[in-house]
């Protein structure tokens, strides 16, 4: 066990950086750090994002829907730098209060609707274009289930597992197996479910399967933390099944390249506005 040599003082304060990867862009507060008005493009949908498993969820969803023909889902996608801050700027912060990404605001209509947190643009875009979400009770409740799972279940393995893991400027055990723990339990929840079905809601593929795939898809294929040699990930043999049927689908190759500034060159699309930025 690491040695306990932290003793918290009886009222936090926010004198010492913490240290790690993305320390410079926390602090204790909310609200714009500088004034700069958010671009705007031609098509009624805007989205300022990056494409962490977060954001690509809605580049994926946007070309689904435009692979289905839903030509009103053209979007212009304007990157947003979370290590420099673009997060915090008052275009931004008016759209998202929590200085997340994504944040999407929809011009199609008027006054211009914003939409912010992942889960909340996935379901309003599948509601807004009547597609990847059932109409049936059953149908519908079942994918809002895993949907809000997912949004329930992530900050456990992105700011635990995957902070401790990967990111802490510090290895320390006692998170790291505890999280760990979290994170496989996580994962056999998905394995049980995709052993019943070859959808997280069913026969059929949803937001809830968009919404999964980019954190625990990814993570079994190695693409999240480089843990899946650590996580035994080969074990969950379902989930590995799922994600490598999503992983083949156009329309998420697609979306994956959207806001993307790492990685392979040609997987790079920074920022998107007509459909040959994909070609």
């Amino acid at each position: 066990m690491s040695k306990a040599s932290y003793v918290p003082p009886k009222v936090w304060k926010n004198n010492a950086a913490s240290g790690g990867q993305f320390a410079s862009i926390n602090r204790p507060t909310a609200g714009p750090t500088h004034e700069k008005t958010l671009p705007v493009g031609k098509h009624p949908l805007q989205l300022y994002s990056l494409a962490t498993p977060n954001g690509v969820k809605v580049t994926i969803l946007l070309e689904e829907l435009l692979a289905l023909g839903h030509s009103e889902a053209e979007y212009d996608a304007w990157l947003i730098r979370i290590n420099e801050g673009d997060q915090f700027s008052s275009g931004f912060v008016e759209i998202n209060p929590n200085s997340k990404i994504p944040a999407l605001l929809d011009r199609s209509v008027e006054p211009a609707l914003r939409v912010f947190e992942s889960g909340s643009i996935l379901l309003y875009l599948a509601e807004k274009f009547g597609a990847f979400l059932p109409t049936d009770l059953a149908g519908r409740t079942e994918t809002l289930n895993w949907l809000f799972w997912q949004m329930g279940s992530a900050p456990y393995l992105g700011g635990g597992f995957g902070h401790f893991y990967a990111y802490a400027p510090e290895k320390l055990e006692y998170p790291i197996n505890r999280f760990t723990m979290e994170a496989k339990r996580q994962l056999d929840v998905l394995d049980r479910r995709l052993a019943e079905s070859p959808y997280l809601a069913g026969d059929t593929y949803t937001i809830a399967d968009i919404a999964v795939w980019p954190w625990y898809g990814q993570l079994v294929r190695g693409n999240v933390y480089s843990a899946a040699e650590f996580l035994s990930a080969h074990e969950y043999t379902h989930v590995q099944r799922w994600a490598e049927d999503i992983a083949n689908r156009p329309a998420v190759i697609r979306g994956q390249r959207v806001n993307r500034t790492w990685g392979d060159e040609a997987s790079q699309v920074p920022e998107r506005h007509q459909a040959d930025d994909l070609a």
